[in-house]
């Protein structure tokens, strides 16, 4: 007995350790949550304000050209993580698409981008915050990444269902207004008012577009979540319609009960309009609405620092970036040294840099990104080892030029 014993003991230390990968465990609902949740956040309880005062009755139109214009690089995500199922989604397009270097941008401006859009929203909750609790921003700063960053180090069905809680939150918010503005809409301009009818009045579109399109910036985080997703070549594409789906609905509804509101200079003024409009349609406490717009930056904080770390892992296992990085966490089954770095980037930036110039400059990086991936989708369409890709190569170099387009609509307004 005592010798048998030894042989199964000896068979036991002789297993190969296997190296732990990321956890598979996400399906379509909870991606399609993580999906709406990164789309539908913060911004656009801004944004509306915004777009109103840039479009006035043409807002409805703006909202559905930003739609249209995101929908064309939707396809091509949706088509490309089809094939490529992996995390750091737009560097492994780009990098099979257009080589390293290029590779090597796309991956390394989203995960940028992600850091500084965290930062950022992390100094403004940390304002909000320190309106109540009579704390040192700084230290607010520091607590909420470090909560947040120990949330997407815990597990990523943890994290995902943190974010789907509150994206329920915001959802639920914007459907109320919807729903309790509905009578609002016999109020409505007639269709003619809502349409360009020459070409000086396509020019409040395109400006509203352009403002609009930042509201659906976040689809495409939905490919680097791929790893851990059940099924990902037919869930990931599914996601990404989904979330585009339910953005595109809330904006243009939002829109049509915006620009029926009988108080509508006073919502395009205000520095809280999605506040307001709660206010004016449903005659309840607004109150509550600035607070679920608090909450939504610590999911637009989370599912940043949870995207921008995948982006990091996935760019060392395609040889982008150090293999140091490309490591997951044998017990969380989570990239843990992605994360930490991600979160420890976001606190020196929340903390010691001014981020106006940086934040501004993150929309041109991912409409950057976005033309290269739909660059991407052009080239290894005309690669014969990618045939299911060869009819929508030239859906791939038309979101590339849309995407120019607006970027060279968004420079000219700086200038």
């Amino acid at each position: 007995m005592a010798r048998v014993a030894k042989t199964d003991h000896s068979w036991r230390m002789e297993q190969p350790v296997s190296t732990p990968t990321l956890s598979r465990v996400l399906t379509l609902p909870l991606l399609v949550f993580y999906g709406v949740g990164v789309t539908v956040g913060a911004g656009i309880f801004a944004l509306i304000g915004e777009i109103l005062l840039v479009s006035g009755d043409l807002a409805p139109a703006a909202f559905l050209l930003a739609g249209v214009i995101a929908g064309m690089t939707g396809l091509s995500y949706a088509l490309l993580v089809a094939i490529f199922p992996k995390a750091g989604g737009e560097a492994v397009f780009v990098n099979r698409g257009l080589g390293h270097i290029l590779g090597w941008f796309a991956g390394t401006g989203v995960a940028i981008t992600g850091i500084i859009s965290s930062a950022a929203i992390a100094r403004a909750f940390a304002g909000y915050a320190g309106s109540i609790v009579p704390m040192p921003h700084s230290v607010l700063i520091l607590m909420v990444i470090l909560l947040l960053a120990g949330v997407a180090a815990w597990g990523i069905r943890e994290s995902v269902w943190f974010a789907a809680i509150i994206t329920v939150l915001e959802v639920s918010t914007l459907l109320v207004v919807i729903a309790f503005g509905l009578p609002l809409l016999d109020n409505l301009p007639p269709i003619s008012q809502m349409l360009p009818h020459s070409i000086d009045a396509t020019k409040p579109v395109l400006a509203g577009a352009v403002l609009a399109f930042l509201a659906f910036i976040g689809f495409e985080d939905i490919e680097n979540m791929a790893e851990e997703t059940l099924d990902p070549a037919r869930t990931a594409p599914r996601a990404i319609f989904w979330t585009l789906g339910v953005t595109v609905f809330l904006y243009l509804a939002l829109a049509l009960v915006a620009i029926s509101s009988p108080i509508r200079d006073a919502i395009s003024h205000s520095s809280a309009p999605m506040a307001l409009l709660f206010g004016s349609t449903t005659g309840l406490d607004a109150r509550p609405v600035i607070a679920i717009a608090a909450i939504a930056m610590i999911n637009g904080i989370l599912v940043q620092i949870v995207m921008a770390a995948r982006v990091i892992y996935g760019m060392a296992n395609e040889g982008l970036l150090p293999a140091w990085f490309g490591t997951v966490s044998q017990k969380r089954r989570t990239p843990l040294r992605a994360t930490i770095t991600v979160a420890l980037a976001i606190v020196i930036l929340a903390l010691a840099v001014p981020l106006v110039q940086l934040a501004e400059a993150t929309s041109v990086v991912t409409l950057s990104v976005f033309a290269l991936v739909n660059l991407s989708l052009f080239t290894l369409g005309g690669n014969n080892a990618h045939p299911g890709l060869a009819r929508w190569r030239w859906v791939g170099l038309l979101g590339a030029a849309v995407c120019l387009l607006v970027l060279a609509f968004q420079a000219s307004t700086w200038l």
